[in-house]
C-alpha cells in the first residue's frame, strides 16, 4: 500500500510518497513558489538507480502543481509508480480542525465543509489545506483521502487549560480558546519515547518541545496533551523565528497607539517582523543566529538566551501542572540538532532530575539525559504519523 502524503501551503507544496508495507519513503519532495514563474520542483527517489530532479519552471497554481508531482512519480525514467493506482490513498496535512474534528477522518462533503468552517480559525492555512484536497479529487478520482489535523491532538485539553480568562460568551458563542497545533509531531514523538523507555504512555508524564521557526512545547500525561503553549492562533507561547510568543496583550494596544499601526500592520509586526528576526535585527535562520554567537556577538546571544529563557521557564511549568516529569523529548529542526540551546534549556535543572551528558549532547545521540528524567532528542516524523492514520482509516474501510 502506497499513501501519498501532502502539505499544502499558500505557495509551497510538501510531498512522499510513503510504502506502508514497511514504512519506508518511496519518494519526497517538494514545490516552491506556486504561482511564479521561477517555481522550484525538487523530487528526490529513494531508488538509487533514478535520478533526484531539481527543475526550475513556471507553476501557476495548486493545479499544476499536484498534476506535477503525480506526473513526476509517474515518470518512465525516474519515477517510482507505473500507475495512479499504485496510490491506495492521500493523507492531507489540515492545519485546523477546530473542535469539531478531533481525530483524524476520511474525507467526505461534510468533512470539507468543516475544513472551510475551520478557515475563520486558520485563514493563512486551511484554504490551501483545502484546495489541495478538492485538487486531488480531480487528479485521483476515486481515491480516498484522509484529513490528519494539527489541532487534534489538543482536543483533550482541560477546560481549565483552553478557556482563556474573558467573557465566558467569546468561547460559547464564538469558539474562542486555546486550540493548540503542531499536535501531530507532539503526539508522535511522544509514543516513540514511551517505545524506547518501554512502558505504557498511560503511566508517563512526558514534555515535548517541538523547536523550529514555529516552536511550541506540550504537556503529554497518561498519553493526552494536557497543556500545550500555542493558543487560538499559533502566535502565543514561545519565541520564535519571527512570531513573539507570550507578550503584555495590552502592550498591542499601546504599539498601535504610539506608532498609529492598523490591525493589519500590528498583524504582520507581531507574526513576520517579532521573534528572533527582531531580537537579531534582521535574522531569523538559527543557525545562522548560532553562529554568530558563537562567534562572540552579544546580540545573538542574547536572543538565544531569551529564546532558551522562554522555554525554560514552560517545562519547569508544565512539570509542575503534571505534578512530576518523567520524560522530556527535543524534536524538529532545532531540537533535534542543536547542542547549543539545549545545553541553555538543560542546565540547572537538576532540581527537576534532569540533567545532561554533554558529549552526548554534542553529538546530537537519542539520549543525552544522565538523570532520573530521560531526556531524548528524537527526530519528528510528521509525514510517517499522517501515512499511519491514512493506513489505520483506509483499513477500516474494508
Amino acid at each position: 500500500m502506497n499513501i501519498l502524503v501532502l502539505n499544502c501551503g499558500s505557495s509551497s507544496l510538501k510531498y512522499q510518497l510513503i510504502n506502508m508495507q514497511d514504512e519506508s519513503v518511496v519518494a519526497k519532495g517538494q514545490i516552491e513558489r506556486i504561482g511564479a514563474k521561477d517555481a522550484i520542483l525538487k523530487y528526490k527517489p529513494t531508488d538509487k538507480s533514478k535520478q533526484s530532479i531539481t527543475q526550475v519552471l513556471e507553476i501557476k497554481d495548486h493545479n499544476v502543481a499536484i498534476s506535477l508531482v503525480i506526473n513526476t512519480l509517474l515518470d518512465k525514467q525516474n519515477g517510482v509508480i507505473a500507475n495512479k493506482s499504485e496510490i491506495s490513498g492521500i493523507g492531507h496535512r489540515v492545519v485546523h480542525g477546530g473542535e469539531e474534528f478531533i481525530e483524524s477522518v476520511l474525507i467526505t462533503s461534510a468533512v470539507k465543509d468543516g475544513v472551510r468552517h475551520c478557515i475563520q480559525f486558520a485563514p493563512l492555512h486551511n484554504p490551501h489545506n483545502l484546495k489541495g484536497i478538492e485538487v486531488c479529487e480531480e487528479q485521483l478520482p476515486g481515491v480516498p483521502q484522509v484529513a490528519v489535523f494539527d489541532t487534534a491532538f489538543h482536543h483533550t485539553l482541560p477546560p481549565k487549560a483552553h478557556i482563556y480568562a474573558i467573557p465566558l460568551e467569546f468561547y460559547k458563542n464564538d469558539r474562542i480558546r486555546r486550540y493548540g497545533f503542531h499536535g501531530t509531531s507532539h503526539g508522535f514523538v511522544a509514543r516513540v519515547a514511551a517505545d524506547h523507555v518501554g512502558r505504557p504512555i498511560e503511566e508517563l508524564k512526558i514534555i515535548t518541545c517541538h523547536l523550529g521557526n514555529g516552536s511550541s512545547i506540550t504537556a503529554v500525561q497518561g498519553g493526552n496533551s494536557i497543556e500545550t503553549s500555542m493558543g487560538f492562533t499559533p502566535l502565543e507561547g514561545l519565541v520564535m523565528g519571527t512570531r513573539c510568543g507570550d507578550i503584555d496583550p495590552a502592550l498591542v494596544l499601546h504599539l498601535a497607539k504610539l506608532k498609529n499601526l492598523t490591525v493589519e500592520q500590528v498583524d504582520s509586526l507581531l507574526n513576520k517582523k517579532s521573534g528572533m528576526i527582531g531580537l537579531t535585527e534582521g535574522k531569523s535562520d538559527f543557525r545562522d543566529i548560532e553562529d554568530e554567537a558563537m562567534a562572540g556577538n552579544e546580540k545573538y546571544i542574547l536572543a538565544l538566551e531569551i529564546f532558551c529563557h522562554r522555554l525554560k521557564k514552560y517545562i519547569g511549568a508544565y512539570s509542575a501542572v503534571m505534578g512530576g516529569l518523567d520524560i522530556l523529548v527535543f524534536t524538529a529542526g532545532i531540537g533535534e540538532r542543536s547542542p547549543y540551546c539545549r545545553n541553555i534549556i538543560l542546565a540547572n535543572m537538576e532540581y527537576l532530575g534532569i540533567s545532561f551528558d554533554p558529549a552526548k549532547n554534542e553529538k546530537n545521540e537519542f539520549e543525552i539525559g544522565t538523570g532520573p528524567v530521560r531526556v531524548l532528542v528524537i527526530p519528528t516524523n510528521e509525514e510517517l504519523a499522517i501515512a499511519r492514520d491514512t493506513r489505520k482509516i483506509l483499513a477500516a474501510l474494508k
